[in-house]
């Protein structure tokens, strides 16, 4: 652990998910896998697309639509159906497949397990301080099973803007009834998790995987998200 900046209070810890608390590479390949397979299963005339195919869709649509980025869920539903539409299908048809597709996919996206040491910490950790999350995905913590260490979970598209907006830390401060300042915000990316908190005003603990260079420091850097048992 790197301190940079001398820590003020923190009553409240807000955890960024993916890639913070678990790898997320294998739970997007079986998404994905699982999106393609349920595309072939309703849409035979999808055998011959691939993931690539798809991310092609959800580009086109969000140079159309840019605001749809903040929704990843949406983008993607969407983006489903109009890959479906550019195929043939009608677009009430689509819309129905689009949908099964999206549920598939949801359902491996959310299939994810926390190590016990990661849960051991977050435990410790919950009896210290408040626990909140702050994601621009949509993995779950309730279906994590840690979602009662947790105030809440804010997502980027229903409760705000993606970060490195700062619309989801202003409104966990607000609904927590604390100062941003008070917030000690956890994530990997150094874009969206340590800029987006510092323009809240929260602090910033940066779980840096790459050891890579920045020009905006953190309050922490950390290699290992165990190393926030130091907090307590």
């Amino acid at each position: 652990m790197q301190l940079f900046k001398a820590l003020s209070q923190v009553s409240v810890l807000s955890f960024d998910l993916d890639d913070t608390l678990y790898d997320n590479s294998p739970v997007l390949a079986a998404a994905e896998a699982a999106m393609l397979s349920a595309l072939v299963q309703h849409a035979p005339l999808t055998q011959d697309t691939d993931s690539e195919f798809w991310w092609q869709q959800r580009r086109l649509l969000a140079q159309a639509t840019p605001d749809i980025r903040h929704d990843i869920g949406r983008w993607r539903l969407l983006g489903i159906e109009a890959g479906l539409t550019s195929l043939g299908l009608a677009q009430c048809e689509a819309g129905e497949i689009a949908e099964l597709a999206y549920n598939a996919f949801l359902a491996e996206r959310t299939r994810i397990s926390l190590t016990p040491e990661v849960t051991q910490l977050l435990s410790a950790l919950a009896q210290r301080y408040k626990l909140i999350a702050i994601t621009n995905g949509n993995a779950c913590i309730n279906k994590m099973g840690i979602g009662g260490l947790f105030e809440f979970s804010l997502q980027a598209g229903p409760d705000g803007r993606m970060k490195p907006y700062a619309d989801l830390f202003l409104t966990a401060a607000a609904r927590l009834q604390v100062a941003p300042a008070q917030i000690l915000h956890i994530g990997d990316s150094h874009r969206a998790d340590v800029m987006g908190a510092l323009s809240a005003g929260c602090q910033a603990a940066w779980l840096d995987h790459y050891q890579t260079a920045i020009a905006v420091l953190p309050h922490i850097r950390l290699t290992d998200v165990q190393q926030l048992s130091a907090l307590l």
